[in-house]
């Protein structure tokens, strides 16, 4: 055929129609998938995947067109028709019109995906947490840092204490947005770009400030700065008495609040001169309370929850009607208990009465409400009474970061996982720097097994703190749940910090957590050697020696080698049914007790201790930590002979948000799962999906 008999013979056979048709058509499916694919949080993998199909049925298309006709009598071959039969054309207007309507849907969606993270820039928990991109409300502000320019450095308390008490203030004005303490603290007293801070923050106003306090004297300076301009509005000087410090605050508050413009109601009006005590030597020591409070949340260590819960005590002991020592009393121990070790009956009975008595010495403080929410929340799991008081602690104080926050925290305990991500969203406008907030929309993520999407959000943790474990675990997680090659899983493992734990008594459930979701990598290698030299000092601490012991136990069963350490099991054993003695609904210690009995060949009593702790924290309980639990009953169920029980839950865990303890690569790597690694419906399993997609 020569060439221009070829070339005629493609226009008759529509060939080159049906080029420009695929080509306008494919750019169509590219626009929306670029476009619905970040909307929905889905992976960035189905992009690729998507343009990637599309390019390769291009070729298959012109094929089809060069081999097929649509003729009146239907589809055939092209070579069983006659050469001088005449084929079915498009018209010219119709095949135009085509194009342009499709053409138009292309324009369409390409003005969308530009048009839309502008408008929603802020919105989306995985956004840059600036205001580069948003308009920013001249009535906002952030309260920065007060310097301590006391000749004792002691004094630092203080300082924080009063820029604290001033920015509460603030945020019970709804007519502002006030950025949280969490995210000013990242910076200086007086960093030099505000602009940048005006951009990060969201903020058109900062507040900077200094104390200095010399015996009962101190003298606060501050000014009021719109940081978009790098310009001063007003400044003022305090010199008081240590006693009138209360007025010092009201009177900051005031003027920041007029100098704003602010709307004030009665009730806002009111608070903003009220004072939380009339003894001065009970707020200061509240106010050392706070920065030991702050200490204890920021390293996890018992003795300083214990030194902070003492000077609130002692707080309360100088004034019985201190209703916000109460408050933050209730408050310590109650994150004492869900991060350190968990509290017995009795102690939870004396948290409860110490929120309830914060609520009545002050019905109408936020902090009450809180502390009686957060014992609803992290005591009892009571998450439609937490909800109560924490949107009520909102209505006192519409800024109130605490309840915003605690409130998209229940969303996922309840498995409402969009409107968890929505809330978030929403937080992040009045606490862009905190990276523990950022590291749990990471690790939001990651249960909904969107691995690029915990990750960046991990990473964004840690750029903010390099030390937040929770942005580690969402970040290490992710790697080693989601792909297949674990190289990036042990690179970013081993510029931790050396010690590095990702679990603590809130993250309990399957081996994974008794072991250490970082030092499990050691297990996954089958390095169990390395992972047991992990666990070889022993603790002072009843509870962390008990917690080391079932780890190595746990390995032991792993490994195949409990014959060889039946001393190490028997101390495990003795420690951890004291513990479960004590604390009969303690999660933490069944789990660890049925290793323990896996260990000991007791495959029932292992079952059976297993299925208690899933029917004290189970999936409808718990969305966010009741998986985890029943992924260890399964993993029970694997080393003790009932394979096909093991499979049911599996299936039930890879259909639901549960990507921190299960996922179809984890399963195929783990050597948990090698007693049933054989089994056909394990193996069928394997080969099947999960859930990965927009949250429920």
């Amino acid at each position: 055929m020569n060439p221009r008999n070829f070339f005629a013979e493609l226009r008759r056979r529509n060939v080159y129609k049906v080029a420009v048709a695929y080509a306008v058509v494919g750019w169509l499916v590219m626009q929306v998938t670029a476009t619905i694919v970040p909307a929905l949080h889905l992976p960035d993998s189905l992009t690729t995947a998507v343009v990637v199909v599309t390019l390769l049925g291009f070729p298959i298309a012109l094929v089809i067109a060069w081999a097929f006709e649509m003729t009146p009598q239907g589809m055939k071959r092209t070579e069983d028709i006659s050469p001088n039969e005449k084929l079915p054309q498009w018209s010219r207007r119709k095949f135009a019109g085509f194009i342009i309507v499709i053409a138009l849907f292309a324009a369409g969606f390409l003005g969308f995906g530009l048009w839309r993270p502008r408008t929603n820039a802020g919105a989306n928990p995985l956004a840059k947490a600036d205001a580069s991109s948003v308009a920013i409300p001249d009535k906002s502000i952030a309260v920065l840092p007060f310097d301590n320019l006391s000749d004792e450095k002691a004094n630092a308390y203080f300082a924080e204490g009063i820029q604290d008490e001033i920015l509460t203030r603030l945020a019970g004005i709804t007519d502002l947005k006030v950025i949280s303490r969490t995210s000013t603290a990242k910076y200086q007293s007086k960093p030099e770009d505000l602009k940048t801070v005006s951009q990060e923050l969201g903020v058109a106003k900062v507040l900077e400030g200094t104390v200095q306090r010399a015996g009962e004297k101190v003298r606060i300076n501050v000014q009021l700065i719109d940081a978009r301009a790098d310009s001063h509005l007003w400044a003022k000087t305090y010199d008081r008495e240590a006693k009138d410090i209360f007025a010092v605050e009201s009177e900051v508050s005031q003027e920041v609040a007029d100098a704003l413009q602010a709307k004030l109601s009665p009730a806002e009006a009111t608070s903003l001169t009220s004072a939380p005590t009339r003894d001065p030597d009970a707020y200061d020591l509240f106010l050392k309370g706070e920065y030991a409070e702050r200490e204890a949340e920021s390293t996890l260590k018992a003795e300083a929850f214990d030194h902070a819960a003492a000077l609130y005590r002692a707080a309360l002991e100088r004034d019985p009607q201190f209703g916000l020592a109460a408050a933050r009393l209730a408050v310590s121990r109650i994150m004492r208990h869900w991060f350190v070790t968990r509290a017995n009956e009795t102690e939870l009975a004396e948290i409860k009465k110490d929120a309830e008595h914060a609520l009545a010495l002050s019905p109408n403080l936020p902090e009450a409400h809180i502390a009686l929410g957060d014992f609803y929340y992290y005591g009892r799991r009571e998450y439609d009474k937490a909800l109560t008081e924490f949107r009520r602690a909102l209505e006192l104080r519409p800024n109130d970061i605490l309840a915003q926050e605690s409130i998209a925290f229940i969303y996922r305990r309840q498995g409402r996982w969009a409107l968890a991500l929505s809330a978030m969203a929403k937080c992040e406008v009045r606490d862009p720097r905190n990276a523990g907030f950022i590291a749990n929309v990471g690790t939001t993520y990651l249960n909904l097994r969107l691995w690029q999407e915990a990750i960046r959000a991990g990473s964004r943790a840690l750029a903010l703190d390099p030390n937040n474990v929770v942005g580690m675990r969402a970040v290490f997680c992710s790697e080693v749940n989601g792909f297949d090659d674990l190289s990036k899983a042990r690179h970013d493992w081993a510029t931790f910090p050396p010690g590095t734990t990702f679990s603590n008594p809130s993250q309990t459930g399957n081996a994974a957590t008794i072991i250490g979701d970082g030092t499990y990598l050691y297990t996954i290698d089958r390095n169990f050697a390395a992972a047991l030299k992990t666990f070889e000092v022993k603790k002072t601490n009843p509870d962390e020696e008990r917690s080391r012991l079932a780890a190595r136990v746990t390995l032991r069963v792993l490994m195949g080698d409990t014959a060889n350490a039946q001393d190490e099991i028997a101390q495990a054993q003795s420690l951890v049914e004291a513990r479960k003695q004590a604390q009969p609904e303690d999660v933490q210690a069944l789990g660890q007790l049925a290793w323990i009995d896996l260990a000991l060949h007791r495959n029932t009593e292992a079952i059976r201790h297993a299925q208690q702790a899933v029917d004290l924290l189970p999936v409808t309980k718990d969305a966010l930590g009741g998986p985890a639990v029943l992924a260890g009953l399964a993993e029970v169920q694997a080393h003790a002979g009932e394979p096909g029980e093991a499979v049911k839950i599996l299936r039930q865990l890879l259909s639901i948000p549960a990507g921190v303890c299960v996922s179809i690569q984890r399963l195929k790597i783990d050597p948990i799962w090698d007693p049933i690694r054989r089994d056909p419906d394990f193996q069928q399993l394997l080969k099947g999906g999960q859930l990965v997609g927009p949250p429920k």
